[in-house]
């Protein structure tokens, strides 16, 4: 039975030096399913300006192709994770961690659920910021206050339901389920889950920084280190800090929103 505690505790820095230790046994391995998204990624956006003049059709099919492989990937890069952390000593073979079928169907089930509900969200949040058009005579202050509370809402949303597509493929949990359990392992840890978030994203922003700044060799030196070390460290690290938050927490094996959404 699956048995979660009301206050998670897990130390950044030890999910850290954890994830270092886990990538440098299973670096090639880890790196390789990153680079795969990375030209998963980068291709389906060629061809899709390709196929887009020849036919619509057939650019939309390549488009939900390349979103399902993009993924697939994902998944099977965390089920990678989650076995050699799990099962280090043990023989893997990639079969062993592609997602089955349900798996993917699942994760997208789930996807469409929070897209559902982040846009009501948005809608509930704009009829609330009307009155500040009145009060203040001022469209351009609501439109304001509402880019602001949407991504501060975003945010939020995005860090406790980010957990739902491991209890898929890790527990083969229901999409629902998976998704009300994420805000269960997540209550309580928000600001460690920010605080290690931030560390993982430090050289991409300084990446994005020194490119708009106009320094292209220390852009491009920064994207390299972001490529092949902070994007499989940042993997591995999310998913030890799922592990870590699973053995501290205990509570309901079904919980409701309403109990973890503070």
């Amino acid at each position: 039975m699956i048995q979660f505690l009301k206050d998670s505790t897990f130390a950044v820095n030890e999910v850290i030096n954890d994830a270092w230790l886990v990538l440098k046994r299973h670096y090639f391995s880890i790196a390789g399913l990153c680079l795969l998204l990375f030209l998963t990624s980068n291709a389906s956006g060629i061809l899709a300006f390709y196929f887009s003049e020849v036919s619509r059709i057939l650019s939309s099919f390549m488009a939900f192709s390349f979103v399902v492989i993009y993924f697939g990937i994902q998944l099977t890069l965390f089920k990678y994770i989650f076995h050699v952390v799990d099962k280090d000593n043990e023989h893997l073979t990639l079969q062993d961690t592609i997602p089955t079928t349900k798996e993917i169907s699942y994760f997208f089930v789930g996807m469409l659920s929070l897209l559902a509900i982040i846009l009501i969200a948005f809608a509930l949040l704009a009829v609330l910021i009307l009155p500040v058009i009145y009060i203040y005579k001022s469209t351009a202050k609501a439109v304001d206050l509402f880019a602001f509370l949407s991504i501060i809402f975003l945010i939020c949303f995005m860090m406790r339901v980010a957990f739902y597509p491991f209890f898929i493929i890790d527990r083969h949990e229901k999409p629902f389920k998976a998704i009300r359990l994420s805000f269960a392992i997540t209550r309580g840890n928000f600001l460690k889950l920010l605080l290690l978030l931030t560390f993982l994203t430090i050289l991409h922003l300084l990446s994005i920084y020194s490119n708009y700044r106009g320094y292209p060799m220390l852009s491009a030196g920064l994207s390299l280190v972001n490529s092949f070390l902070v994007v499989p460290l940042s993997s591995v690290a999310i998913a030890l800090a799922y592990r870590q938050m699973m053995k501290e927490y205990k509570g309901e094996e079904d919980p409701t929103f309403i109990k973890n959404i503070i």
